[in-house]
């Protein structure tokens, strides 16, 4: 059987990036694994869950819910055992994924608002792995929160240039401002390391702007440009 997988690739590294630099912020914990696997499934159920809601393909939507819903939940009850505390984060997320059904619903999945409400819900599972090996989220977690929200509202704008909005200009100064801003924000308040993380942000969308770029090459580049984030933010919290 052919695996139903999610067709937005932007969000497996808004999935992964915010809660593993969390590990390392806060300290690895043997159960932070199935916590991972269990968020991963989580999300691969939302996707057909959010696309049931269309009204079309129920059956079939329903049953890839149901596929990877039942083991997101027995996976996510080992962490919830260790910390009961942790489904608070659950709950938080919770708004922000009715706001994903409202778009949904109305078919505007690419509404920049529900872009924005997935970047938190990713964001807050961050919070979760870095809140499960002490019970309290540290100065390195909260950074991590902070950073990929931004890491990924500026991906957002600059891929909205590039394939939706490409002819949009106002997009491309919202885009161009946006990235300036955020480097020279950490720089005046003394994190320069973590304004080193969002040179590769700003250089790529003023460089590679305007250019031909298919779908798939926008999201290589993006890939490469998560991974280079990555890296510094680690530097940056250690």
């Amino acid at each position: 059987m052919k695996l139903f997988l999610p067709k937005q690739h932007g969000a497996w590294a808004m999935l992964i990036i915010p809660f593993w630099l969390s590990v390392v912020a806060s300290g690895f914990r043997w159960q932070q694994i199935p916590l991972f696997m269990g968020w991963l499934l989580l999300y691969l159920a939302t996707f057909p869950m959010l696309q049931m809601v269309k009204g079309k393909k129920v059956s079939f939507y329903r049953k890839w819910t149901v596929i990877y819903l039942i083991p997101a939940l027995l996976l996510l009850m080992i962490p919830l055992w260790a910390r009961p505390s942790i489904a608070v984060f659950g709950l938080l997320m919770l708004p922000f994924f009715v706001i994903n059904v409202y778009f949904s619903k109305k078919k505007q999945d690419r509404n920049l608002w529900n872009d924005f409400s997935a970047i938190l819900v990713f964001a807050i599972g961050g919070l979760a792995s870095g809140f499960l090996p002490n019970g309290e989220m540290n100065s390195g977690t909260i950074l991590v929160f902070i950073t990929s929200i931004l890491f990924f509202v500026g991906s957002t704008f600059y891929v909205k240039t590039m394939i939706r909005e490409k002819k949009n200009v106002t997009y491309k100064w919202i885009s161009w401002i946006y990235h300036a801003i955020v480097p020279i924000a950490f720089l005046i308040i003394g994190y320069w390391i973590v304004a080193i993380s969002y040179i590769p942000s700003l250089i790529r969308a003023i460089y590679f702007y305007g250019k031909p770029y298919t779908m798939k090459q926008v999201g290589i580049l993006e890939i490469v440009n998560a991974a280079l984030f990555f890296i510094v933010i680690v530097l940056a919290i250690n």
